[in-house]
């Protein structure tokens, strides 16, 4: 029988400055139910991250979220899932006890019989350096103009306005933007 109580888990550490790699032949699976909850995690997202797979189960998966991501880049990737469909991103996770790691993401909505969605799973690989570096001048100016609110809706609402903005200048899709760089 499996156990379905949570246990609340809280990350341990404070954001540090080493970053952690996965190899390129792995792939980080998850998959979570439509509340962003985690439902799966395979060997590879347990061994990067930290926590153990029953830590994981249940949990938001922003218990992965680095404090250095722009919230926007979330609420576009949550938007698009809302819709019903895929969107490719490039997030910085951090692990249990502080380090970061990159990844390029591929999250897509889960579907049951009805057409319905049930869930999202994501696979992420390992990152073009490239990108990552081009990004993250940008993840650092979103992230500035959201600080810039005192209140955190109007943060994330100014930082989004933001980030379309940028993407609409490049004439193309978020994710084929990551793509182009």
């Amino acid at each position: 029988m499996v156990c379905s109580r949570i246990v609340p888990v809280k990350q341990i550490a404070s954001p540090t400055n080493v970053e952690v790699f996965f190899d390129a032949d792995d792939i980080i699976v998850s998959k979570t139910d439509l509340k962003g909850r985690i439902t799966y995690a395979n060997k590879v997202f347990t061994d990067i991250c930290g926590y153990s797979e029953a830590e994981l189960i249940g949990q938001p998966h922003s218990i992965v979220r680095h404090p250095d991501m722009p919230r926007c880049v979330f609420k576009l990737l949550w938007d698009t899932l809302a819709d019903g469909r895929e969107i490719f991103a490039y997030v910085k996770n951090m692990t249990r006890s502080g380090e970061f790691y990159w990844v390029f993401a591929h999250v897509t909505p889960s579907f049951d019989a009805a057409k319905q969605v049930v869930g999202y799973h994501s696979n992420r690989r390992v990152p073009d350096r490239r990108v990552v570096s081009a990004l993250e001048p940008v993840y650092a100016e979103l992230r500035a103009v959201e600080s810039r609110h005192r209140n955190g809706k109007d943060g994330l609402a100014a930082g989004t306005q933001h980030l379309l903005d940028f993407v609409k200048a490049k004439n193309v899709p978020y994710d084929q933007l990551v793509f182009s760089l």
